[in-house]
């Protein structure tokens, strides 16, 4: 069964050109918007095309390099940090609003 991506005009897709395109995000870690433009689709298909491959074949994907993992946690920090720092600012605004009043 292929399906139909809509784009300037309605395209069909085999089975092998998905396997294929969601092959190069999996294998090569790329990400989904960058696929997406070489292969000339729209992101959100290509994305469905990967969640059904990794709800279909679980545990399959290679696990994080020690880098990989190192870098993650650093933007795992860097998330909390901006998190805290939003909250804050948007306290800091509530306040200074209400006393501008």
């Amino acid at each position: 069964m292929t399906e139909k991506v809509r784009g300037t005009e309605a395209q069909e897709f085999s089975p092998e050109f998905k396997d294929e395109a969601v092959h190069m995000m999996i294998e090569q870690s790329r990400p989904i918007a960058q696929v997406a433009r070489e292969l000339g689709l729209i992101e959100g298909p290509l994305g469905n095309w990967v969640n059904a491959y990794r709800r279909s074949h679980p545990g399959e994907e290679a696990p994080l390099t020690t880098s990989e993992r190192a870098h993650l946690r650093e933007l795992e920090k860097e998330v909390r940090e901006l998190r805290m720092k939003t909250e804050f600012l948007g306290k800091a605004a509530a306040f200074f609003a209400q006393e501008y009043r």
